[in-house]
């Protein structure tokens, strides 16, 4: 066996109203925090309310910054930042989607160094000990950022879509509670579920992945196949919600330890240059290219994830079950209604263009089993321009 690292540090705390316990916990880390959200509509003011009034019990006084927004900006977390250093919190929690906990990352970051948050991303030495401490919240079931040592930003006047990728922003505690995922739109609900199976799967197939990654990879896998439909089908069913708040919880304990791959680098910048398209219609975008580019260097794996999807290929060899995967893929991404190309979300050819020329900004396509070019990433994208059946 290779040698590997596995590091996990965030304490995880799992289970229906668990989000309650948040005063209790954030009183470990201080007596002044920094709230972090998008702002307030009807789905989540009870919510908002409750984390509050348990903070506040818990004696400790309670700032709320409430401009987080999609695929957020340098703009926003220095807002945030400012807010933070002006009123002297000690804890910044990160209530939300992976928006909100990724701003509060690196609101924690730039309220204690020189310069912002971009300054410490994952082209520099990173951030130091001064982080403040972080407790993440998360109320999509998706994007694992309640333990990983990732914060997704934009530097908005490059549209360069980038990430802090340092230990110091783990979050000390992450409560996941499935309970308060059951207001998630359906849309919401599909696109963030496709992220978790991304970051599971990428996790699986990684250059840097270890035995420990693949168990759990494989189990949210097959999680994330049978209760992902279910909690479409049915948004109050609290078990398929809970099935897949863990497959979340796991997709960020595989990503934090082995990373993504190709779709992910390329995902992100997507991101960057048509902020309107979320993070997993750019994934559900470019999986069809994607799979079909990479499955031949990595056949038992490939085959692996097919026979879980569609139990049929068993019959086949690894090699056509792996060709098959491809489909199977396909099929799961029409099962949640996300069989869409560039051109439904209007991103025109000439940003797909732009996206392929930053395709190598960020590293995650070192780590698929199969290396892309410039050319290739472009020749992936342009491929998913308009979606056939």
């Amino acid at each position: 066996m290779k040698t590997f690292i596995h590091y996990a540090p965030t304490e995880i705390v799992f289970g229906c109203g668990k989000v309650q316990e948040i005063g209790s916990i954030a009183s470990r880390y201080g007596k002044k925090a920094l709230l972090v959200t998008v702002p307030e509509f009807p789905a989540v003011k009870e919510l908002y309310a409750k984390v509050k009034e348990s903070l506040v019990k818990s004696g400790l006084e309670v700032v709320h910054f409430d401009g987080v927004i999609p695929n957020p900006t340098t703009d926003v977390v220095t807002e945030g930042a400012n807010m933070a250093k002006a009123s002297g919190v000690d804890v910044v929690i990160g209530l939300g989607g992976g928006s909100s906990m990724d701003t509060a990352k690196a609101i924690a970051v730039e309220a204690t160094h020189p310069g912002t948050a971009w300054d410490y991303n994952c082209h520099t030495p990173g951030p130091t000990e001064a982080t403040l401490p972080i407790i993440a919240i998360g109320t999509t079931a998706g994007t694992g950022s309640q333990c990983t040592q990732c914060a997704v930003i934009t530097k908005t006047s490059d549209k360069d879509k980038s990430a802090i990728w340092h230990r110091n922003i783990f979050p000390k505690v992450a409560i996941v509670d499935p309970e308060v995922t059951v207001t998630m739109p359906k849309s919401v609900t599909a696109q963030t579920g496709f992220d978790a199976f991304c970051h599971n799967f990428e996790a699986y197939l990684s250059v840097n992945t270890n035995p420990l990654v693949e168990i759990m990879a494989e189990e949210a896998i097959k999680i994330i196949k049978e209760y992902l439909p279910k909690a479409l089908e049915n948004p109050d069913d609290i078990e398929a919600r809970s099935k897949m708040a863990w497959a979340d919880t796991l997709g960020g304990l595989t990503n934090s330890n082995a990373g993504v791959t190709l779709p992910h680098g390329l995902g992100m910048q997507v991101g960057g240059h048509a902020p309107h398209v979320s993070h997993g219609q750019a994934l559900a975008i470019i999986y069809p290219q994607f799979t079909r580019y990479t499955y031949l260097w990595a056949i038992e794996k490939f085959a692996k994830v097919g026979r879980i999807l569609n139990p049929d290929l068993e019959k086949l060899s690894d090699q056509e079950a792996a060709k098959e995967s491809c489909r199977a893929i396909d099929d799961f991404l029409k099962k949640l209604d996300l069989w869409i190309g560039f051109k439904d979300v209007n991103v025109t050819k000439d940003e797909i263009r732009q996206i392929a020329v930053h395709g190598q900004v960020l590293g995650d396509y070192l780590n698929n089993p199969r290396v892309a070019t410039i050319d290739e990433m472009y020749e992936i994208l342009m491929n998913c321009y308009e979606r056939k059946e």
